[in-house]
């Protein structure tokens, strides 16, 4: 059976494009639609044979799955579906967004209601419950993060473990001995949400490497929590000069704690952060930080859910690779 991909690949276009050429829903230029209609001939393509018989055989809808969990910072969520929505109208696709926590019984729902062309998947957990699903469904999809076992998926995320161990190096190449991690919620982890527990993975090997003492302490998102861990991190880390933060909604917070308990940053005490650029750069005290890539990760995602809905070949795996940015919350250890 010829589908609208083998089409869209015959004459070098999009599957919209076909779909617009033949319903005639949004003018496109006579030499395209010229090819479209060769390679509908050629192809022997009928748009009816479809298995979603609608005119060109697609919504041109894209679902994004973020189900709005406990622990999640709402701010970096938005930019990442900002990202994806604006990404996806480059392609003349809309966004479907899916926030509620309804694992596969939602995705199926979507699914067998024909809502959606493809899907992009958020909050992966290294034994996500909703893998076996995506790989069965007869839409593609693309998952931001990295299960434990992503074979037979497409992925694509930031290189967390790489990121924190950049954080990790640059406090060592400073001469920092002593760190710790204030990492995201503790629900988070509970999860076994995939990007978190990479950043453990990389910090702690880092530390290891480097032959620090470190210690790993997730952190409610609140600044209340906030110093409260501070007081308890100079209870239990007596020599503690370095910090490495993986939870934007306590950066703040958490460096007000470490002044009021008379700690200076950086004169006494240096934090790296895994975070957007835009947060750390307008602290009161600038944060050194990987920043977290929103803008490209939803370009990339879209860029590789069209080219599978084209029958395109994509890579299983892109990792990007992170970048830290030194700002004023650093120093050499012995700084005045």
């Amino acid at each position: 059976m010829v589908k609208i991909t083998d089409v869209a690949r015959h004459a070098g276009v999009s599957p919209s494009t076909v779909s617009y050429a033949l319903s005639g829903k949004r003018p496109i230029s006579e030499e395209t639609r010229r090819r479209v209609e060769a390679a509908v001939r050629e192809l022997g393509y009928r748009p009816h044979a479809s298995a979603r018989a609608l005119a060109g055989s697609r919504s041109n809808v894209l679902a994004l799955v973020i189900p709005l969990r406990t622990g999640i910072h709402l701010p970096v969520v938005t930019q990442f579906a900002v990202s994806v929505v604006t990404a996806a109208r480059r392609y003349d696709h809309d966004v479907l967004l899916l926030t509620q926590e309804e694992g596969e019984d939602g995705l199926r729902r979507v699914a067998d209601a024909a809502l959606v062309d493809a899907l992009i998947v958020m909050d992966v957990q290294l034994h996500d419950p909703r893998l076996p699903l995506l790989r069965a469904l007869d839409r593609p999809s693309v998952l931001i993060g990295f299960p434990r076992e992503p074979a037979g998926l497409t992925c694509v995320d930031l290189d967390f473990r790489a990121a924190a161990v950049l954080c990790v190096e640059r406090l060592a190449g400073l001469g920092h001995r002593v760190v710790a991690l204030v990492g995201s919620p503790p629900e988070v982890y509970v999860r076994g949400t995939a990007f978190a527990q990479r950043v453990v993975q990389g910090f702690t090997a880092a530390a290891d490497r480097n032959a620090l003492a470190s210690r790993v302490h997730p952190c409610e998102a609140t600044p209340a929590a906030a110093r409260r861990l501070a007081e308890r991190l100079l209870r239990e880390q007596p020599a503690l000069t370095g910090v490495v933060v993986h939870n934007e909604a306590v950066l703040e917070p958490l460096i007000d704690a470490f002044e009021q308990l008379g700690l200076r940053v950086p004169g006494d005490l240096s934090i790296t952060a895994i975070c957007p650029d835009e947060t750390a750069a307008a602290l009161r005290v600038p944060v050194t930080s990987v920043a977290l890539p929103s803008a490209e990760l939803g370009e990339r995602a879209v860029d590789l859910l069209l080219r599978k809905l084209t029958g395109t070949e994509v890579p299983e795996a892109t990792l990007l690779t992170p970048h830290l940015t030194n700002r004023a919350s650093t120093a050499p250890r012995d700084a005045p």
